[in-house]
């Protein structure tokens, strides 16, 4: 199982403490530092503010060498499609390869109502085009055009430079949906994600993504399947109780809703998950000040779900 750090910067920190937490999951062997698209915390003060999420990892690129590196996941509504295959293709060049792009619908409307980003309440016709769109500037042969006339976005012409590195780019979709979402993922997606599910629902969305392949004559098991969950551990109770506390929640609604406990207990959620198909989980640490959290999961949990 890929065990995969995911971090909330809107929450507060600087692109110094993303850094360090990338690089400390880098040296203890983690798959991939994937943060979220948000420019609004929903929570405190935020300070110092938010950081923009395709400038934070290029310069993570270039200062990490190894650790693969996204986003769960870029909101459809930031940036146009076209600008966007641009800069995830530069940043994928920057880090040698190393890039993923995580895409979804968006969903906080105050964060655009604050920056001024327009929030339109159909949104799904939005991510479908933008990933018709990058997948196709990126798989357009090089000296040819692209173009696109679609109800939202309309491209004549394009270049459709510069490619990406990796061919193809690795591209996550997620959500909750039970119709189109699975759709979009067996079309488009490398991996589906699902994000903060009830853990009953695991199966039944694993299994609609799975048809979804089959629908379009593509292999089920081509298709990762993985989820992210808030993550606290602790080597004894005391300490895990202290880290839920940390991140404004209670041991018992963490083992309820999260991957959480000791070391012996998340070891065996994720054993549990691998049993229902799961292949990488993206591990939520709120604490972004908490390193040692880090060193804790690679030395007691990550040996024993490698």
């Amino acid at each position: 199982m890929d065990l995969r750090i995911f971090i909330e910067p809107q929450l507060g920190a600087s692109y110094d403490t993303q850094l360090a937490l990338a690089r400390r999951a880098e040296e203890l062997g983690f798959d991939a530092f994937f943060r979220s698209d948000h420019f609004l915390s929903g929570r405190g003060d935020g300070l110092p503010g938010p950081t923009d999420s395709w400038i934070t990892l290029a310069g993570l690129a270039r200062e990490t060498s190894t650790i693969r590196l996204g986003t769960l996941v870029t909101s459809a509504t930031f940036r146009l499609p076209g600008m966007l295959a641009v800069q995830v293709a530069q940043v994928d060049a920057m880090s040698g390869g190393r890039v993923e792009l995580g895409l979804g619908t968006g969903w906080m409307a105050e964060e655009h109502t604050a920056y001024g980003v327009p929030f339109p309440a159909k949104r799904f016709g939005l991510l479908e085009e933008q990933l018709e769109i990058i997948t196709g500037m990126w798989t357009t042969p090089v000296g040819e055009r692209f173009s696109h006339d679609g109800a939202h976005y309309q491209l004549n012409d394009s270049p459709a430079l510069p490619k990406p590195v990796q061919d193809p780019l690795p591209i996550i979709i997620g959500g909750g949906g039970m119709q189109k979402t699975p759709r979009l993922a067996a079309r488009f997606a490398h991996e589906f994600n699902q994000a903060f599910p009830a853990k009953e629902q695991i199966p039944e969305l694993r299994d609609r993504v799975r048809a979804a392949c089959e629908e379009i004559g593509r292999d089920p098991d081509s298709i990762v399947q993985s989820l992210a969950l808030t993550t606290v551990v602790g080597a004894d109770e005391a300490e895990f109780a202290r880290r839920a506390t940390a991140v404004g929640s209670t041991p018992e609604r963490m083992r309820e809703r999260g991957i959480a406990g000791t070391p012996g207990e998340v070891v065996e959620t994720l054993q549990g998950f691998a049993d229902q198909g799961i292949t990488r989980v993206y591990l939520q640490c709120l604490d972004m000040a908490d390193l040692e959290h880090l060193d804790l999961i690679a030395a007691e949990v990550m040996p024993h779900v490698g």
